[in-house]
């Protein structure tokens, strides 16, 4: 088991000896098992928001209260509520499958389907979304593939980025230069946390690494020119 799943389970047991309040319990017993019931989480921290229980446990927003007691990070907070709210708007017989006679579908597909239509009813302090413009009919194939086939979302990326996300001309022609980049850009961090390596040796390697970011950045940009002229 993970240090976030042991710890949270020491959590829910502590509150469950000393008569913590059982929402509290309840949501921390939900986290332990968000890997396998994600819409259940996002159900009990969807009715946390809104009726702010979280405060008289001592926090003062829902984020606040989510990374500190359950370590779940903001961003992925984000992404369930956003994503059980289309659940909610798209798709509401999702919320009564058992997962078992019927498939629930994954937390990154749905995610991928509210950045394409996402729900009227978004969190304004946190994140929006915009809905992209893609025709009805390619939507109603992307709600079908999350909801009713309930395929991975490496399925769906492969089968709808290149209709709602196709990469503009010479995009793929930087690519590598770009990820190369980011490689050396690494080891050069890297090279200075190692232990044992003299400062001539890391100096020398440093130096050759930002001969090759400016090489790079040069292909970049030289693939940016082709794309703008064409």
């Amino acid at each position: 088991m993970s240090q976030r799943h042991d710890a949270l389970e020491a959590l829910a047991d502590q509150l469950e000896r000393t008569g913590g309040d059982p929402a509290r319990v309840d949501i921390v017993r939900r986290a332990e098992r968000f890997k396998r019931s994600w819409v259940e989480l996002a159900e009990g921290l969807w009715a946390l928001r809104k009726h702010r229980k979280y405060e008289a446990w001592g926090y003062a927003e829902l984020h606040e209260y989510c990374q500190k007691e359950l370590h779940i990070k903001p961003a992925t907070i984000d992404k369930l509520m956003l994503s059980y709210g289309t659940l909610r708007e798209h798709a509401p017989d999702v919320l009564q499958r058992d997962g078992v006679a019927r498939e629930i579908p994954s937390l990154e597909a749905v995610d991928y389907f509210s950045r394409v239509v996402p729900p009227a009813e978004q969190d304004n302090d946190r994140i929006t979304r915009r809905r992209l413009d893609a025709p009805a009919s390619v939507i109603d194939e992307l709600r079908s593939a999350v909801f009713d086939q309930t395929q991975s979302v490496g399925e769906i990326r492969k089968r709808f980025d290149p209709i709602l996300r196709p990469k503009p001309p010479g995009s793929e022609e930087a690519e590598a230069p770009r990820k190369l980049k980011a490689l050396a850009e690494r080891l050069a961090e890297g090279v200075q946390s190692v232990p044992g390596l003299t400062e001539k040796r890391v100096a020398r390697v440093i130096a050759m690494v930002e001969a090759l970011v400016r090489d790079l950045d040069e292909l970049i940009e030289e693939a940016g020119k082709r794309d703008h002229a064409a």
